[in-house]
This record gives structure tokens, C-alpha cells and sequence, in this order.
């Protein structure tokens, strides 16, 4: 270490985490058997504690606190626990010789049944694998036939030919795939990683294929799901009014909500099958297969079986996608619909309401009119009945004349005076605007 220098707190996690989970080392004959349970993605804790029961009783320790695998050595097998996602993985291995012929025995039946049964999850993937040494005769045809129960086989020479792998991709009554691999110049490690690969393959197969019931599931209502948005968007010019924007309105929101139900219920699994997929056809490529005559090589039948499945459910993604996209256009065009017949509205409404004010001022001009009048006329009689005071007293007052003076000084005050109370009440309007 250098002095002055330090460590980022995630360094030797992320160091480790990139040499975590090892190839097995691997010297034939080996029997393999591999399993694959579907146990979500809250389970961790309980694999950990399930896998530390086993070890326990076998006097070995078990994973560390947080570790999502191991690979230990258990006496009569060696057991490889591998936490993924949602799922995870239990790999067995017993090493030979063995007397007796391909699957007539299994690594899985040295581990406790009742420790088998207490797995979490449920199981997706299940594998048998052989592994025959380099004196073992290549099995004829009729070998193959006897080991996998039938002649619908796939097999191919793999890492630069330095192996021969058979496998039949079906499900056989004990509920497990069989692979066939017979060594002829594997080292120990490249023996774990060509193993590794093709157990991979199986299982990524298999998770990646989780996601096609559920595009087949939803195919048929997104199509009517499609159908009824045609004809939403076929009626969009023939609106009339606004009942009938709304209406339109209602149905695309119910239509969205469809949409979206099943996006939530395929999102994840679409995504991660494109993830599988891509996984599969990474180790496929990494075997670097060369042909043997007679037989489907590995990456024919994934090509054959697995892509288009995974193209049908890329085609049911892709069409949620775009119904998605296009009820949200709708949805535009509709409000844009309603938007401009309230703006249209509005301006009617702003329009009526210039014409009731324009006939208010005429109104209350004719009332102030009136109230001029009205005001005159009493201010007038105020200065007649003054002048006649006056005059009572000896005063020279005309009544009569003064009443007539009167009336056009207050008139004009009147009016003056409401000019003025007009003004004041338009700049106090204007402040508070």
C-alpha cells in the first residue's frame, strides 16, 4: 500500500465480486445433477440458511453472511449453490469411476431426500449430466439411444474439438434433461467452464421461455385492445359535441388502463427474457461447435426452437409499445378536440358578457342621467326654500329667481361632482388590477 493513498470503500468488494462464483474443476468421470428452483426475488436468506443446514451436517461451513454461492465439499458430493434475481441454482458433483452405464445413476440421489424436498421455490430446470473420461469409447447411435431413451438428439463437437456433447432438450420421467459429455483433451478448469456452459444454457433457456405463456396469454386481447382503438380514432372526426368528446374521452382512459395492466404484468417478464436470451445465445457461441454428421447441432435447435419464441414475445412487447404510444396520441388529439371547442365557448361566453356590460354603462348613464335631475331638482327646492326664508324676514329676495339661478350652478356641480367620483373610482380599479 502506498503511503497517502486510500482504498475507496467499495474496492475489494467490487475486486472480489469479480472473481466470485469459479468455475468448477472437473476430472472425468464426473455425474452432475443441476437443479434450478423459481423462488423469487425475497428468498436469499432462506437458500442461505437452507444450504447452512446441509453443510452443518456435514461438519463444513457454510456461506457468509450475505454470500449468494458456494462450492464445498461435502463427503460423498460436492454441492455449488448459486443465488441469481429470482431464482437460483444447486449443482451436485461425484466424481468416479463408475460400473455401471450413462444415468443408470444419479449425483443427486447421494444428497438427502428430505433436504431436497425443503428447497425453496419451485423447480424449473432440472439436469443430469455425464461425463465420460477419455478411454470410454465414443458411444455409437445405438448407445445414445439406449442412454436417452430416444433418437431425437442434438450433439456436436465443442471447445476446438477437444469434447463430444449430446443432449436431447426434453423432459424425461424422472423429470430431469440429460447432457452427454465425453472428454477427449479437457483440462480440469476448461472441463468446469464447458460444464458450467452447458447447464447455463438449460436454464437460461428455461427462464427466458417463462415469459411465452404470458405473451400468448395477452396476444389475442391486445389485438382487440387494437381494434377498439381503430375505431375510436376512426370516430374522432365525426364528433359533434362535447357529450360525445367525452364519451370518446371515458373510452380511451379505460383503454389506457387496459394497456397498462398488462405492461405491468409483462414489462419485467419481457425484459428479462430479452436478458435470458441474449445469455443463451452467448454460451452457445462460447461452446465454438463444429458439426457432426447426422445431428442437430445445439445452436441449430436453439435457433429453431428457442428464437421464435423469443420473437413472439419481442412481437407482443413491441405491440404493447405501440398501443401505448398510439392511445396516447388519441388521447392528444382528443383534448386538443376539447380544448378548442372550451376555448370557442369561452370566447362566446367573454362576448355575451361584453355586450351585458356595454348595455349596464348605457343603463347606468341614463341613470346618472336621471340622478342628475333628481339631485338638481332637490338641491333647487333646498335654495327656493331658503330664498323664501329670506324674504320672510325682509329680506329682497326673489324666490322664484333664485330657485331659477340655482338650477344650472347645481346641475353642473352635480355632474362635476359625479366626473370626479367616476375618475377616483377607475384609478382605484387600475391600482388594484
Amino acid at each position: 500500500m502506498i503511503d497517502g493513498l486510500l482504498d475507496h470503500p467499495l474496492r475489494a468488494t467490487l475486486n472480489a465480486e469479480v472473481h466470485s462464483r469459479p468455475f468448477a474443476t472437473l476430472q472425468a468421470p464426473e455425474r452432475i445433477s443441476h437443479l434450478a428452483l423459481l423462488s423469487g426475488e425475497g428468498a436469499a436468506e432462506r437458500e442461505r440458511r437452507h444450504v447452512a443446514e446441509l453443510c452443518q451436517s456435514r461438519g463444513v461451513a457454510g456461506p457468509a453472511e450475505n454470500a449468494n454461492h458456494i462450492f464445498c465439499d461435502l463427503g460423498p458430493f460436492r454441492l455449488k449453490w448459486e443465488r441469481h434475481t429470482e431464482f437460483s441454482t444447486y449443482t451436485f458433483f461425484v466424481s468416479g469411476p463408475f460400473r455401471d452405464a450413462p444415468f443408470a445413476g444419479r449425483a443427486i440421489d447421494r444428497v438427502p431426500k428430505e433436504w431436497i424436498a425443503g428447497l425453496p421455490g419451485d423447480m424449473l430446470v432440472g439436469v443430469h449430466l455425464e461425463m465420460l473420461p477419455t478411454a470410454a469409447p465414443e458411444p455409437e447411435a445405438a448407445d445414445l439411444q439406449s442412454a436417452f431413451g430416444h433418437d431425437s438428439i442434438n450433439g456436436s463437437l465443442v471447445s476446438g474439438g477437444a469434447a463430444a456433447v449430446w443432449m436431447d432438450f426434453r423432459v424425461q420421467d424422472d423429470g430431469f434433461v440429460r447432457i452427454l459429455l465425453r472428454d477427449a483433451k479437457l483440462r480440469p478448469r476448461q472441463a468446469g467452464r464447458l460444464v458450467q456452459r452447458l447447464l447455463e444454457i438449460e436454464t437460461y433457456r428455461m427462464m427466458a421461455l417463462l415469459a411465452f405463456p404470458a405473451a400468448k396469454r395477452h396476444s389475442g386481447g391486445l389485438a382487440a385492445v387494437g381494434e377498439r382503438l381503430t375505431s375510436i380514432t376512426g370516430r374522432l372526426s365525426e364528433i359533434e359535441d362535447m357529450g360525445a368528446e367525452r364519451k370518446l374521452l371515458d373510452e380511451l382512459m379505460k383503454l389506457s388502463s387496459e394497456i397498462e395492466d398488462v405492461a405491468a404484468a409483462t414489462t419485467y417478464r419481457f425484459s428479462a427474457a430479452r436478458a435470458y436470451y441474449a445469455l443463451v445465445l452467448r454460451r452457445v457461441e462460447e461452446l465454438r461447435e463444429q458439426r457432426v454428421e447426422g445431428l442437430q447441432t445445439l445452436s441449430e435447435f436453439v435457433d429453431r426452437r428457442l428464437a421464435p419464441a423469443m420473437r413472439t414475445c419481442e412481437a407482443v412487447s413491441e405491440r404493447l409499445e405501440t398501443l401505448s404510444r398510439r392511445v396516447s396520441r388519441a388521447s392528444q388529439l382528443l383534448r386538443a378536440r376539447v380544448e378548442i371547442q372550451l376555448e370557442a365557448q369561452n370566447r362566446d361566453l367573454l362576448e355575451s358578457m361584453n355586450r351585458r356590460a356595454h348595455l349596464q354603462l348605457r343603463l347606468q348613464q341614463t341613470v346618472e342621467g336621471l340622478s342628475v335631475a333628481a339631485i338638481t331638482y332637490y338641491l333647487a327646492s333646498l335654495v327656493g326654500y331658503l330664498a323664501k326664508g329670506a324674504k320672510a324676514v325682509g329680506l329682497p329676495v326673489d324666490p322664484d329667481l333664485a330657485i331659477a339661478a340655482a338650477i344650472p350652478l347645481v346641475a353642473l356641480a352635480t355632474w362635476l361632482g359625479l366626473r370626479r367620483l367616476h375618475r377616483h373610482l377607475r384609478r382605484e380599479g387600475g391600482a388594484t388590477d
